[in-house]
């Protein structure tokens, strides 16, 4: 029997430790994508315990933050939700969620938070109920302490060379400005996030235009107004050194129409009136393509993420909020739309590099195809799958990715994995993502299903741990 998560964790042939240990394990990471706060890595905050990195509580404005993904493990172990996300003490919190892991064989959450526990902790035991206050006193006298453990020493010691935040058009970028005068051995850049401004089907979108106009100094009475500001500040934003935007889409549409007919959408909706999805379409087209051609213009990638339908229990979404745990893969069929929109924008040479994930696997192939009839000579895999995400954010998941990326396009040159995390200790989500990565391709090896050719193996195992994603996002 193996013993639990050695040093070759997960790798389960002689090929996968030599690529893992000798070519991937130390390569830097580029985290291109997460929802880190970039305050909090200028004042280089420190944490009383670990309950405070892992499982969060409620900002002064009364929105949460911490991690959805640790707070669905404990409901589905019955945790009151006063527990889960309320003001019980932070211990008490730390014992349920240990009560939770102990349950969660199978699932990636046991994995990861063992992870952190071994790698910036020390801890080789697994986390339980019967050890879970030793390990709350020592993790806690680390986080208060030790040097290497306060936000910057994190990033520090996990070797981060880039750091992707996630913002709003609307954000002054006030933390990234005082972190560029920082003079940090890594870089901590904004991500251009307009989904307010283009979901204008959903609640809020009127307010949210009016701060948007606010912030740029000028009232947005059409649809070529906001578009107009979405690209002032795309502007603003790559003064601060943005290399990515994100698209968080329930699905990729695509309705062509006259910016006439996406003007009068946007008068019905800023006049309190109710649209068809056809006319929210053609608003969204437009605004989407507008903004793409922007980034291909400022060599800024561009992220989707699309089938998930969020906030499927209204009454928790009710009390709770979003993005707190309460969100479900969808499926969509936009296949063919996203298809459209790709070659709307290469008609006239304006597609900009761009990555696409989906939560449902059974997409994959169907993403590789299509963006593989887009790729061209820019850079080597200007078209990408995204790394699983979320839901698909485990080792079968993965496995799935990896596998149609190398059977329909070149899984040499995919960028790799990316935290999607709001917690500072994600960083081994990369790790775990390499030593399955390397299985995989060992395994391949081992088979006979692709020579044991070292300089070949090295270049592709560098290139997806680190190299690729330095050369796609343009960091030195």
């Amino acid at each position: 029997m193996k013993a639990f998560m050695d040093k070759d964790f997960m790798l389960k042939n002689e090929t996968a430790k030599h690529l893992f240990h000798d070519y991937s394990e130390s390569m830097p990471i580029i985290d291109y994508h997460c929802h880190i706060p970039p305050k909090e890595i200028y004042e280089d905050r420190r944490y009383n315990n670990i309950a405070e990195v892992w499982l969060g509580g409620k900002n002064p404005d009364g929105s949460y933050f911490g991690d959805h993904y640790k707070w669905r493990v404990m409901r589905s172990n019955g945790v009151p939700e006063n527990i889960v996300t309320g003001d019980a003490d932070p211990y008490e919190k730390f014992v349920a969620f240990a009560a939770a892991l102990e349950m969660a064989i199978g699932n990636p959450m046991y994995h990861w938070s063992n992870l952190e526990l071994h790698k910036y902790f020390g801890i080789t035991e697994p986390l339980t109920v019967k050890n879970a206050k030793a390990i709350w006193d020592k993790t806690s006298d680390m986080l208060q302490h030790d040097p290497k453990l306060s936000v910057r020493g994190i990033i520090e010691q996990s070797g981060v060379k880039y750091v992707g935040t996630t913002d709003d058009p609307i954000d002054s970028l006030e933390w990234h400005e005082k972190l560029l005068g920082e003079n940090l051995p890594y870089m901590v850049c904004p991500s251009y996030r307009p989904d307010k401004a283009i979901n204008i089907d959903k609640d809020g979108f009127a307010d949210y235009i009016r701060k948007l106009g606010e912030v740029v100094g000028y009232e947005l009475t059409s649809c070529s107004d906001v578009c107009k500001a979405l690209n002032e500040r795309v502007d603003f934003f790559k003064k601060h050194g943005c290399r990515a935007s994100d698209h968080g889409l329930d699905y990729i549409m695509f309705r062509k129409g006259t910016m006439e007919q996406a003007d009068e959408a946007f008068r019905k909706v800023m006049a309190g009136e109710k649209i068809s999805r056809e006319e929210a379409e053609i608003y969204q087209t437009t605004v989407l393509l507008s903004l793409a051609r922007k980034y291909h213009k400022e060599n800024i990638v561009m992220e989707i993420h699309y089938s998930c339908t969020r906030n499927v229990n209204e009454r928790m979404f009710r009390i709770e909020g979003p993005d707190t745990g309460f969100d479900m893969v969808a499926k969509s069929n936009c296949a063919n739309e996203m298809a459209a929109l790709f070659s709307e924008l290469d008609m006239t040479n304006e597609l900009p590099k761009t990555i696409v994930f989906s939560l449902d696997q059974n997409d994959f192939n169907v993403i590789t195809t299509c963006l593989g009839t887009f790729q061209s000579d820019e850079v080597p895999g200007k078209m990408q799958l995204g790394a699983a995400w979320w839901f698909l954010d485990t080792k079968d998941g993965m496995e799935a990715q990896m596998k149609s990326l190398g059977n329909l396009g070149l899984l040499g040159n995919f960028v790799g994995m990316l935290t999607d995390s709001r917690s500072f200790l994600s960083y081994t989500r990369h790790d775990y993502f390499r030593r399955i990565a390397c299985n995989l391709i060992g395994q391949w090896v081992e088979d006979g299903e692709y020579p044991n050719d070292e300089e070949s193996l090295e270049k592709i195992v560098k290139g997806i741990s680190y190299n690729n994603a330095a050369r796609y996002f343009n960091i030195d």
